[in-house]
């Protein structure tokens, strides 16, 4: 009688998915468990063709990766490093990768749609914090895997579904500990009111944070950019006179929290000697202009990697269970907060 991978996951004690994974190849599979199984196929005479599989199961051995539609709107820079994480880990699997916004920027045709449409792909990891019913609807029909990446879906409470993203409330409250620990008590906030939720939850840890110090919020402490370098300057040159108010800013990117800089240096109001800086992502410009910036850091090639990996294991098995993954933020301590407590 023909060994089968059951047999083979039997007397190497592990399941047999990892035996299908090994026999694959996978990357996910240690060096010492592909050995030991491939060992046991070869010593019992397991046949495996590993073309005609894959002729069989119509494999891609490509991802795609699904870039949000606000993207190239905003050209916010921190997107880049994510976009490279992803496709570096994935490219070290040795998978192809589709790189799309969205939506088609001529066609405003649904790409996600497209793709699957298709079979141009194995799996999906999806970027974009705003789907509409029609995209949910195809997602949860298809049998083809998908996780989100960065931000939280829109959908997390009332539907179960992978996701890996940053824990963005932390990253607020966080932020604002530290101001408060340098002896801060009046802070300003720039944000935005962007699409996925992810500034109002930095904003719900910021006021977390002065809630756990004892120290009051109030609406006139909040204020709104874009997300863009000239939003975080504007609001700076438009609210002159309440500055006087605060002694410390947390914006909720470094791109707000550089323009904001560049403003006060234009006002002769210095970072950080008269009023400290905070931003948040940690993007490259960071450190490009005096005085570095202090910064919430994304832990983008971390996420991106736990991200790849579980999208692969969901296609090497027939798991169903859904992973909810937030990752902690840490603090990036420069030269706009001053000294540090």
């Amino acid at each position: 009688m023909a060994i089968t991978t059951k047999d083979i996951a039997k007397m190497a004690n592990v399941s047999q998915s990892t035996v299908s994974r090994c026999l694959n190849d996978s990357p996910m599979i240690s060096e010492k468990t592909k050995k030991k199984v491939l060992k046991i196929a070869e010593e019992h005479g397991f046949q495996f063709n590993a073309n005609a599989r894959s002729l069989s199961a119509k494999k891609t051995n490509t991802i795609g990766v699904i870039l949000p539609k606000s993207l190239f709107i905003s050209g916010e820079v921190h997107f880049r490093s994510w976009q490279n994480e992803l496709i570096e880990s994935l490219e070290r699997m040795e998978f192809d990768v589709i790189v799309s916004f969205f939506e088609n920027r001529f066609t405003k045709q649904n790409n996600i749609k497209r793709l699957i449409a298709a079979k141009k792909i194995d799996g999906l990891i999806i970027l974009e914090p705003s789907l509409n019913d029609e995209t949910i609807a195809i997602l949860e029909k298809t049998d083809i895997p998908y996780i989100f990446c960065k931000y939280l879906p829109p959908f997390y409470k009332t539907r179960e579904v992978d996701f890996v993203c940053v824990d963005q409330y932390k990253g607020g409250y966080i932020a604002a500990d530290h101001l408060i620990k340098n002896g801060h008590k009046k802070i300003m906030c720039i944000s935005a009111n962007h699409i996925g939720g992810e500034f109002g939850l930095r904003t719900e840890g910021f006021k977390a944070a002065l809630h756990d110090y004892s120290l009051p919020y109030h609406d006139k402490m909040l204020f709104y950019g874009d997300a863009t370098f000239d939003s975080g300057y504007r609001v700076i040159k438009d609210n002159v006179d309440v500055l006087r108010d605060f002694t410390s800013i947390f914006a909720q990117n470094d791109l707000m929290a550089l323009g904001a800089i560049k403003a006060l240096r234009e006002l002769d109001i210095y970072v950080p000697q008269d009023i400290a800086v905070v931003g948040f992502d940690d993007i490259e410009l960071s450190t490009l202009y005096k005085p570095y910036l202090t910064t919430v850091q994304q832990p983008t090639k971390e996420i991106a990697a736990l991200t790849c990996k579980r999208l692969i294991d969901k296609l090497n098995s027939s798991e169903t269970m859904k992973q909810k993954l937030e990752i902690s933020p840490t603090l990036v301590i420069r030269e706009s907060c001053g000294i540090s407590y």
